[in-house]
């Protein structure tokens, strides 16, 4: 299941193909994936690929990554390596090799709290594709569920990191929180290849820029407050051959006797978090890299999660809620507000 969230920005493009100085156009392209939309815009001279064709490569990159990451579609990679037998090595295409590189990484340095193997924990708290759970899992439910998750401790490389061994038959991946960005990361490598220099791939939210935009510079990106009934502009900021992802909080969650139980599950605890972290914005040099650190980033929370940040080198936002009402302390790594084009930004304020 894909994340819910969608990451909360606002892209300043034209809608159609325009003129955009010169001889040189816009091209912009849009239509679903994954369960959400696509936008992809594109800095095109007259003597570039014709439009069908590129129509046909982003097509092509979607299909590719649903095939190989989709967790709804019973025939996709993931889905079959889900079904299949513990202690028996799962052969892997050379995309989801890459993405597990990413997964593991980021589960490294994240402390545990990036994890593909967390699906069992999603489901159980009503997250899943089984839908709404009917009640509270006990602390024995957690407990058992617990045991079937773990990155590096339920699944283990064979075959030189071509395949994969599950250790338990019941464990599954889902690889929702960084999929989007796999998928983005290769409409963007493919457009390169065809001999773009200028774009901006956008799926549901998360996004990776390369070159100039409209104006000439960085492609201009708004970052919206993590308020449902609002979508009032957080800030703005200007991206050049970088990934960026938001994830939040605030759009998929359920109350309980006056708990509000969010679909953000630490798989550290087995439990949805509980701290005031709204949503965490990243950029980072890919996509994916962007995707899996910003969910990891918002299941540690501000406080904790902005140290790791720095000591990592990773450019995020934190937006924290003050009490229960819409307004929010915003924090940032230096390295995150060199991007932001607002004056007066500061690290919190």
């Amino acid at each position: 299941m894909l994340k819910a969230l969608r990451a909360a920005i606002l892209l300043f493009l034209a809608s159609a193909c325009v003129s955009c100085g010169g001889e040189s156009q816009l091209l912009s392209l849009r239509g679903e994936t994954m369960g959400t939309t696509f936008n992809v815009s594109i800095i095109r001279a007259p003597d570039g690929p014709p439009q069908h064709a590129i129509e046909a490569a982003i097509a092509d990159e979607l299909s590719t990554a649903n095939a190989i990451f989709s967790n709804w579609d019973p025939s996709s990679e993931v889905s079959r390596f889900n079904r299949s037998a513990a202690g028996a090595p799962f052969e892997l295409s050379s995309a989801f090799i890459d993405l597990l590189e990413i997964a593991d990484f980021v589960h490294v340095a994240s402390e545990g709290h990036f994890d593909l193997t967390s699906g069992p924990l999603i489901d159980l708290w009503g997250f899943g594709e089984s839908g709404p759970a009917a009640r509270i899992p006990t602390d024995d439910e957690i407990l058992s569920t617990l045991a079937k998750v773990g990155q590096q401790r339920v699944i283990q490389s064979a075959s030189g990191g071509m395949a994969l061994i599950k250790r338990d038959t019941a464990v599954s991946l889902n690889v929702a929180a960084i999929a989007k960005g796999a998928g983005i990361d290769a409409i963007a490598d493919r457009l390169k290849r065809m001999g773009f220099d200028d774009y901006l791939v956008e799926i549901g939210g998360d996004l990776r820029a390369s070159g100039a935009g409209p104006a000439g510079s960085g492609w201009r990106i708004a970052i919206e407050k993590p308020d449902a009934r609002s979508g009032d502009v957080q800030e703005a900021v200007s991206l050049e051959n970088h990934g960026m992802a938001t994830s939040g909080d605030y759009r998929n969650y359920f109350e309980d006797d006056g708990v509000r139980y969010s679909h953000v599950i630490d798989p550290t605890t087995g439990r949805p978090v509980l701290h005031k972290t709204a949503s965490v914005s990243v950029i980072a040099a890919s996509a994916t890299l962007a995707d899996a650190w910003a969910t990891a980033l918002l299941v540690i929370g501000q406080d904790r999660g902005q140290r790791i940040a720095e000591s990592h080198g990773i450019a995020a936002q934190f937006l924290v809620r003050v009490d229960e009402g819409a307004e929010f302390r915003r924090y940032a790594t230096a390295s995150f507000d060199e991007y932001v084009l607002a004056s007066g930004v500061s690290a919190a304020q």
